[in-house]
């Protein structure tokens, strides 16, 4: 079973959703023993970033994202549950995120373009990335963001987007996986994307 943390934000069940239409055991939990039990977990997020931190610390569900790290299970981050496995974000100064991968998330740096950033826009793939096994270079992904990490070791960065600029659009780093864009909504690319993930949880 593959566990989608629920610690209150959002609409976090789409990611339940595509990967139930892959035919994966995924069940939205907010049980800590759930989640310690799954084969893989997923962290979604939408909204702000520290608002999501506040409520996943609230939730007594920050303590599973650190232990599945660290027991090397597969772990997937969504969008701000993306940002959150970073150490800080420019959105919420004083916010700690859960300093899994070095770096910080910063504001897009747009001059022409709106914010967020919202719509189908391509990737750039890094050679030899599982989380992208199968999907094309310069396939299209969906994203809706304002900020986005910049790690401190670019040897993580699996894909990257352009939008003002050159901007990580995913990462890899182990059996942690993440990305800015919503494989949920990314149709059959993400649909692709996130069976990667399921079959790395066996």
């Amino acid at each position: 079973m593959i566990a989608v943390l629920d610690y209150g934000i959002g609409n976090l069940r789409s990611a339940e959703k595509a990967l139930q239409h892959l035919g994966v055991d995924a069940a939205l939990t907010t049980d800590p023993g759930v989640a310690r039990e799954a084969a893989g977990v997923v962290l979604p997020g939408v909204g702000a970033f520290g608002r999501c931190m506040e409520q996943l610390r609230e939730s007594g569900l920050e303590p599973v994202v650190h232990e599945a790290v660290e027991a090397g299970k597969p772990f997937l981050g969504i969008c701000i549950g993306m940002q959150m496995l970073f150490d800080a974000s420019d959105e919420a100064p004083g916010v700690k995120g859960l300093g899994i991968i070095p770096g910080e998330v910063r504001r897009l740096a747009v001059t022409h373009e709106r914010l967020p950033h919202m719509g189908w826009n391509t990737l750039e793939i890094r050679t030899g990335s599982k989380l992208f096994d199968g999907i094309d270079d310069g396939s299209w992904l969906y994203f809706v963001h304002s900020y986005a990490p910049v790690p401190g070791d670019e040897a993580v960065i699996a894909a990257t987007t352009e939008y003002g600029g050159t901007v990580v659009a995913a990462v890899e780093k182990g059996r942690v996986w993440a990305t800015q864009f919503h494989p949920e909504k990314s149709a059959a690319n993400g649909l692709r994307l996130l069976k990667n993930f399921a079959d790395a949880c066996g």
